[in-house]
């Protein structure tokens, strides 16, 4: 039987396990066991040599409830792990070489595109720079002395934290990894599933999409691009482009107007088949006009970077960026952002980083771009993220300029705003408060944790 019938048969079967419905489903394509083969090697080689990570836990949470596409058929996929490579390789088609994803320092895991062998790898973009040894350093930039003792009812303070934890309270379904609460600059709560902890990264998934305009912040600081303008993606300059009007703050706002094959966070190519930022996301087509309608898209994040890496002008310089201008200097040494095989970074979601790194980043915000007396971001960036401008998307929450607004929220004051990521990452900031409130999560599709509800718990219960 050839092997194209078994895979037919696999999936079949595979369907009717999971479900009865699911029986009159058509076996995958070729492309789609490409896409879910570089799901599994990309994840599990950023959670084995990010993270530091068990393959079984990686596929016990983040190949699990994963897109109902590919839950069934990313299991029945073999991964090939090679440790003293740190490379990952899943075949998926006999006509074709495995996916493979491989790391590097600092730059984490790339894959490589579909049909690509391994005599590609040479060519990946690497920075191998050392990162700077902190952890001896006084919280925030290092580990020593981060923790003090809440200042309000710490009983119920700590009932709220376990609540979160039980799958139940914020959310049936719904599965914490982590949970830290900074109040006044310190750690008042932190608190870890069995098998994490505060030195174990995950994705952050779109949380890193506020990392990026963090980035773009920086470097608009110091003058290297500005928002106002049209950003500067070199495969628009064509004259009559008329994506060339599209200025930078329009990418950060969700405000493009660029078509998309489906609103929101799926770019399977880009994220698990290997395609190249400056090959998918630049030929998508205008079909509103810039500034006109909020479409939360994956595209207009990894856009703006790309943008940057056009106006850093030097590719080592642009992949040097994020660590030495943002990053080293706040103490998120733990943090990788992760690039295309073309060295483009796709910080819309492939970012692995740590919850004490997110509390780190956090504490950025809460301090208006300054960081132990270095201010890193230009005066009132904190306000510009979170100011509405233009479109705003239906809902509880608003939208600023790659941050979530949660002023609708029950129980939470109007000044806060929020990283967002899929499966349950979330970093909410509470200037008022002076606290910033990080959840980690591998939430299954379609399992929610009421981040607003979690929120507004520990909020009552500080003072």
């Amino acid at each position: 039987m050839k092997k194209r019938t078994l895979w037919g048969l696999a999936w079949t079967l595979a369907s009717l396990v999971a479900a009865a419905p699911a029986a009159a489903q058509q076996a995958p394509t070729t492309y789609d066991r490409a896409i879910a083969a570089g799901y599994k090697a990309l994840t599990l080689c950023s959670g084995l040599f990010n993270a530091g990570r068990e393959q079984a836990q990686i596929e016990a949470a983040e190949l699990n409830g994963i897109y109902p596409e590919y839950d069934a058929l990313v299991p029945m996929l073999t991964a090939s792990v090679d440790a003293g490579r740190k490379i990952v390789a899943v075949p998926f088609d006999d006509g074709l070489p495995p996916r493979i994803a491989a790391w590097r320092p600092n730059l984490g895991c790339a894959q490589l595109p579909i049909g690509a062998g391994a005599d590609a790898l040479a060519a990946l973009p690497r920075f191998d720079a050392a990162a700077p040894a902190l952890d001896r350093e006084p919280w925030p930039l290092g580990e020593k002395d981060a923790g003090a003792q809440p200042t309000g009812d710490r009983k119920r303070f700590g009932q709220s934290i376990d609540a979160a934890f039980d799958g139940v309270s914020f959310g049936t379904g719904s599965q914490t990894t982590g949970v830290i609460v900074v109040q006044r600059g310190r750690i008042v709560a932190e608190k870890y599933r069995q098998g994490f902890g505060p030195h174990v990264s995950q994705r952050t998934w779109s949380v890193a999409k506020s990392i990026a305009g963090t980035v773009i912040g920086v470097a608009a600081g110091e003058g290297l691009i500005d928002t106002s303008q049209p950003v500067p993606v070199p495969h628009w300059r064509t004259p009559g482009d008329p994506r060339a009007a599209i200025t930078l703050d329009q990418l950060l706002r969700m405000a493009s107007g660029l078509h998309s094959s489906t609103a929101g966070n799926r770019t399977d190519a880009l994220y698990f088949g290997g395609a190249a930022i400056s090959d998918e996301t630049v030929a998508w087509p205008l079909e509103a006009k810039p500034g006109a309608r909020f479409r939360y898209a994956n595209n207009d994040i990894v856009l703006a970077m790309l943008g940057l890496r056009a106006s850093a002008g030097d590719d080592a310089r642009a992949l040097a960026f994020p660590f030495t201008a943002l990053l080293w200097k706040i103490g998120m040494t733990r943090t990788v952002p992760e690039t295309d095989w073309k060295g483009n970074f796709v910080m819309s979601s492939q970012v692995w980083t740590t919850a004490r790194d997110l509390a780190r980043f956090g504490l950025l915000y809460l301090q208006d771009g300054v960081f132990l007396g270095e201010r890193l971001l230009p005066q009132d960036w904190a306000k510009y993220v979170a100011a509405p401008s233009g479109p705003q998307p239906e809902g509880e929450f608003g939208y600023g300029a790659t941050f979530w607004l949660m002023n609708k929220s029950p129980g939470v004051p109007a000044d806060t705003y929020a990283a967002f990521g899929n499966r349950g990452q979330y970093v909410v900031i509470v200037p008022s408060r002076e606290i910033v409130i990080v959840r980690r999560g591998e939430d299954p599709t379609g399992k929610r944790f009421d981040i607003a509800e979690f929120t507004a718990q520990v909020l009552a219960v500080l003072r």
